[in-house]
């Protein structure tokens, strides 16, 4: 009887592992990988020297990209709302909204993403390559979908279900950019991979966090140095699970 969960293999995981720089996408599964949590931010704050200003660039562009649209979107929300009093096309319209900024948006968050993955192997990194991952946007869009989808109903179920989720998932979305994988095996192989080291994963997160909230106490100056550590650091993870193809480095 074939177990419909199972991540594909056969025409997936032989070219995708066979071009590994660390793990690959079975060694993931299986849970073949490093992760201590002191080791991969110390490797990630070494990695930051060199590659702070081409990472607070791409965010200056993502940022630069989410006024843009908000510009738009205003204006074009004061043009409707003055020529139609109808609720329902309104709230239509913030659901477009959200629907755009989402596609617009998602790419680009993928883009600063994949900077990461690429200094973890040190790879040469750009910040305008991060618009360069629209070829992806209704892949990545889907995935996003089924992960909300999957992680509301998880919560439904007494919470607990949706806490796992949401941290056995959070490498769905670049295992679509990276690996070209379809949404549902971007995401069965995430949580497959996540769930052998989840608590690492967890307090990982939980660290990351708490040092990029305290970086933002002295006028948000300490976030020169930690959102790029925090790229770097997630990349250096997605490395030691899935290995990089080298495609992708060129």
């Amino acid at each position: 009887m074939t177990d419909i969960y199972e991540t594909p293999k056969s025409n997936l995981e032989p070219e995708l592992a066979s071009d590994d720089n660390f793990g690959s996408i079975e060694k993931g599964i299986n849970g073949e990988y490093r992760f201590y949590i002191s080791e991969v931010l110390s490797e990630a704050w070494q990695k930051t020297s060199g590659a702070k200003g081409t990472f607070i660039l791409s965010f200056v562009i993502y940022i630069a990209i989410s006024i843009g649209l908000s510009i738009i979107s205003q204006i074009l929300l004061a043009v409707i709302s003055s020529t139609a009093n109808d609720e329902t096309f309104i709230v239509l319209y913030s659901f477009l909204q959200q629907l755009a900024f989402n596609l617009v948006l998602l790419p680009v968050g993928m883009g600063i993403f994949m900077l990461g993955i690429r200094r973890a192997v040190d790879a040469p990194i750009q910040a305008g390559s991060v618009v360069g991952y629209y070829s992806s946007m209704w892949k990545l869009f889907l995935t996003l979908l089924l992960l909300y989808v999957m992680v509301l109903i998880g919560f439904a179920l007494l919470i607990i279900p949706g806490i796992y989720l949401s941290v056995a998932y959070y490498m769905a979305l670049p295992l679509v950019v990276e690996k070209g994988l379809s949404p549902w095996q971007a995401l069965e192989v995430s949580r497959k991979t996540i769930s052998r080291r989840w608590f690492t994963m967890f307090f990982f997160s939980i660290v990351v966090s708490l040092i990029v909230f305290v970086s933002m106490i002295p006028l948000g100056i300490g976030l020169i140095w930690t959102l790029p550590m925090m790229m770097i650091a997630y990349g250096i993870i997605y490395r030691n699970m899935f290995g990089i193809r080298s495609e992708n480095l060129a």
